[in-house]
């Protein structure tokens, strides 16, 4: 029988959601590497006899100071002039559960739109992530990246923030210290659309978990928000209906009941070969349902991410 996972709650993890709807907001950075441990002198030099002639000075023999683990950093952020953006200099943040000496795999927290890389880390993510192992889940990272107003995917103007996340970031976070062999994809609306996207894309041997919270989804293009998709052959071309990746991807799918996008997604999970985890439940289309929901949907990815 397999074990069952310690149940996370809702006031653990709220921080971590607290910015998920949010515009741009500071980066809560904290933490640094930590310094050596103290090193190993020598043997002392011992006198031996009384009246003996004095034996020449024994030379201490040197020893290898052990090991020191060094713990990653809790946060970190940075940015990186995207060649898939057309040179837009590009941020991110990483956030870690402190004392962290392994490579950890990331989560890729993908924003809404109006967010930012720092709009998801608001509020002291690292924090929530420290309360989350100590509450029994395994560790993980979370990373976050601007998205701006793309919808993750390339648009007429040149801006492609889907392969920036799936061709610069990912591989720049190996060199980051992370386990990029298989990441999750987690986002709320534009960024929920996103994780199905750019989860399917990546591929079910390097998707651990997909959870897309309230996505944007719409049945066609016509009834696509304003600046959402170029036109009806962008939207065919970034569908995520009938993509054949996420039968092999495990999916949790949240969406609250008065959200404008519960139609639309009440008929993407019905063409799904499987039914995702999650559901419907009451609630909109605001931070207040996401923040609802966090502790299941983590509690749910953490043991797929890292087994």
């Amino acid at each position: 029988m397999m074990a069952r996972m310690p149940e996370v709650s809702r006031r653990t993890v709220l921080r971590l959601g607290a910015g998920a709807a949010a515009g741009a907001a500071g980066a809560y950075a904290l933490g640094g590497l930590l310094g050596p441990g103290p090193t190993v002198a020598g043997p002392p030099v011992s006198m031996t006899g009384i009246g003996a002639p004095l034996a020449p000075p024994v030379a201490p023999v040197p020893l290898e100071p052990a090991p020191v683990a060094t713990a990653a950093p809790t946060m970190v952020t940075g940015s990186f002039a995207s060649a898939a953006r057309g040179g837009i200099d590009t941020n991110w943040a990483i956030a870690r559960p402190p004392g962290q000496t392994t490579a950890l795999r990331p989560v890729i927290a993908l924003h809404g739109l109006g967010g930012s890389a720092a709009s998801v880390m608001a509020g002291g993510v690292e924090q929530g992530l420290a309360q989350l192992v100590d509450a029994g889940l395994p560790p993980f990272a979370v990373v976050s990246v601007d998205g701006a107003g793309s919808y993750w995917h390339k648009r007429a103007s040149g801006d492609d923030t889907g392969s920036m996340v799936l061709d610069e970031l990912i591989p720049m976070l190996a060199g980051q210290g992370l386990d990029i062999s298989r990441v999750g994809f987690l986002g709320w609306s534009m960024g929920g659309y996103g994780a199905l996207l750019l989860g399917a894309r990546l591929g079910p041997a390097r998707t651990a978990a997909i959870t897309a919270v309230s996505p944007a989804l719409w049945m066609s293009s016509g009834a696509t928000a304003p600046g959402a998709f170029d036109g009806s052959d962008d939207f065919a071309a970034n569908t995520v209906y009938g993509l054949p990746a996420l039968a092999s991807i495990p999916i949790r799918i949240d969406c609250g009941n008065s959200d404008p996008f519960y139609s639309a997604t009440k008929q993407f999970i019905a063409q799904l070969p499987t039914p995702p985890s999650g559901g419907f439940s009451p609630g909109g289309h605001d931070g207040a349902f996401w923040s609802e929901q966090l502790p299941a949907e983590l509690n749910w990815m953490a043991p797929l991410l890292t087994a």
